[in-house]
């Protein structure tokens, strides 16, 4: 018991465990929650015409979609072949459900990563500049702005930009078929440019809040002082010692929204008609896809998880303070 609890007591593996449980109670809710929801495959499959199925039919469609066995029967013989890489088959399209996520996760990370890039582009100096001049006009211009993307919804965005785009210019690359970044990179750029615009403003206004906040509780700390003191060179102080541990809770609040950006983007994907894996759990939802679904969400909380752990392991790098702890 003692070797037990000296164990809990290690950050590492107590986080590791906590993530364990987390994606254990994901797979049990995801496949419960699945199963609540009114229909099933073969309701989704033949529409008002399953009711005139005659019950050996109905028997030998369950049989076939695997939904006469018992729910403890289905769920762990889902997660077995889960855990050993078996994500399952998309029963309409006979599709593996490991070659569509590894297809589709791909674009989702690209789409994550360029919609951070833009939050971080704009959050960050943004911060700067409002806390520069705390309670002026900027400062207070620069929240009301923040305060807008952050309440305005990104799908009214995205319809409203891209309907506007297309009215007047003209201009609308999702309109054609999806390039991949390597098949097409100047396609795909113009692809995603649209979608990680409209993610990153919206994601943008939480990354300037902490930021500003970070910034003006930083600058009032007795060795940035002790270093105005000493004349150390305005540019210098800013850079080397108010952004540096500025950006340490920045670090933080990006890896929470790329860890919600993995799933998190759906709306987004299907106004643009992105192939990602969270338009896949949209669609395999709608076609009662259990397969799909179930896997394919289990997948985007590993990543969730993982980019979590990741971004406690950069936030000790950087954090003298939490590595002491």
């Amino acid at each position: 018991m003692t070797a037990l609890l000296s164990l809990w007591r290690n950050t590492f593996v107590r986080r590791v465990l906590e993530a364990a449980l987390t994606l254990v109670g994901v797979s049990v809710l995801t496949f419960a929650v699945l199963r609540v929801l009114p229909g099933d495959q073969i309701t989704a499959s033949y529409g008002i015409e399953a009711g005139a199925l005659s019950p050996d039919q109905l028997a030998s469609l369950r049989a076939y979609y695997g939904i006469d066995r018992p729910l403890v029967a289905q769920y762990f013989s889902w997660l077995g072949g889960v855990l050993t890489g078996n994500l399952g088959v998309a029963t309409q399209s006979q599709q593996d459900v490991l070659d569509m996520t590894l297809r589709a996760l791909p674009i989702t990370m690209e789409l994550a990563v360029l919609s951070i890039v833009v939050a971080l582009l704009l959050g960050v100096p943004g911060g700067l500049l409002a806390a520069s001049r705390a309670g002026a006009l900027r400062d207070n211009g620069s929240q009301l702005l923040s305060l807008l993307a952050l309440s305005v919804p990104t799908f009214l965005v995205a319809t409203a930009l891209s309907s506007w785009l297309a009215n007047r210019f003209g201009y609308n690359p999702n309109g054609e078929e999806f390039a991949t970044l390597l098949r097409d990179p100047a396609l795909n750029l113009q692809q995603m440019a649209l979608p990680a615009l409209t993610l990153g403003v919206s994601i943008a206004a939480p990354v300037f809040q902490t930021t500003r906040a970070s910034v003006l509780a930083i600058r009032d700390e007795d060795y940035i002082r002790t270093a105005r003191a000493k004349g150390v060179p305005p540019r210098r102080l800013q850079a080397r010692h108010v952004l540096r541990n500025a950006l340490i809770p920045v670090v933080t609040i990006s890896g929470l929204q790329f860890g919600f950006l993995l799933g998190g983007a759906v709306v987004i994907e299907q106004i643009f008609s992105i192939p990602g894996i969270g338009r896949q759990v949209l669609l395999g939802m709608t076609q009662k896809e259990y397969a799909v679904v179930q896997s394919t969400v289990l997948v985007i909380a590993v990543l969730f998880v993982l980019v979590n752990l990741l971004t406690d392991v950069v936030y000790r790098l950087v954090d003298p303070q939490a590595r002491a702890q």
